[in-house]
């Protein structure tokens, strides 16, 4: 095996959910690019079917806050290619509401879609792996510092880390590692309204250490390197990547 064969998703099968847009939507693009075989997994079935006509991904429209049988899901997931070895974990939701405003409903959502949707479907789709799998799942800066109006979402993403490295503690033995991606200042649906206050925007790439706000391109390699044999023996860790925003 070479160095570049370490990298290779060739002959995988990836699951993405959040696909539709943001972040999953490119990842789900690059893991095909990759050579993956991709299931790309989101509420809404016409930026899905737009993705499967540019890459090939199998899109499957689900709406992940409503799912109650997991198993059931895991068999739809695994129709058109096979059970996946690969799980990337990007459905999120950012309702950004002041502590006040937080409602019963807003915070079980918010804690339900970014923090329970990883663990149950992750274990859904555990046994079969059959012995090499690669979880990712999405935290954020939020993991470790406060935020204005995100109270449910901070703690959500808190969990994360915190999920991430419980799940690598239960499953690394079988080959199977779990790692999560923290980003920082990307632009997104969720983050569209940050981004379109270009001062805010600017005031955001100037708390980082390299002087700008992440590209989407930004994530492609670490993502490939976490869903690769490349990382075999990096588990429960979640890396940053947010151009030096935590390091300052």
């Amino acid at each position: 095996m070479t160095p570049l064969d370490l990298f290779s998703l060739k002959g995988r099968v990836a699951v993405v959910t959040g696909a539709s847009s943001g972040i999953g939507q490119h990842l789900a693009r690059a893991l095909s690019k990759a050579d993956a075989k991709v299931v790309a997994i989101a509420r809404r079935a016409e930026p899905l079917q737009a993705l499967s006509d540019e890459c090939a991904a199998a899109p499957l429209s689900v709406d992940l806050a409503n799912i109650s049988d997991w198993d059931n899901l895991a068999e739809q997931i695994a129709a058109p290619f096979g059970p996946p070895q690969i799980i990337l974990n990007a459905a999120g939701v950012n309702l950004r509401e002041p502590a006040g405003d937080i409602t019963k409903d807003s915070w079980d959502l918010t804690l339900h879609l970014n923090l329970s949707v990883p663990f149950f479907l992750a274990r859904a789709l555990l046994s079969g792996m059959n012995g090499w799998g690669r979880i990712i799942n999405f935290a954020s800066l939020q993991s470790q510092r406060a935020f204005p109006n995100s109270m449910a979402y901070g703690a959500s993403k808190g969990g994360v880390a915190q999920l991430t490295r419980a799940m690598a503690e239960a499953w690394s033995h079988q080959g199977i590692t779990t790692n999560a991606i923290a980003p920082g200042f990307f632009p997104t649906e969720l983050t569209g309204p940050v981004f379109a206050d270009t001062e805010k925007a600017a005031r955001n790439a100037s708390q980082t250490a390299i002087g700008r706000n992440g590209r989407l391109d930004d994530l492609t390699g670490p993502a490939i390197f976490l869903c690769s044999n490349a990382s075999a023996y990096v588990t429960g860790q979640v890396l940053y990547i947010d151009g030096g925003f935590t390091a300052k």
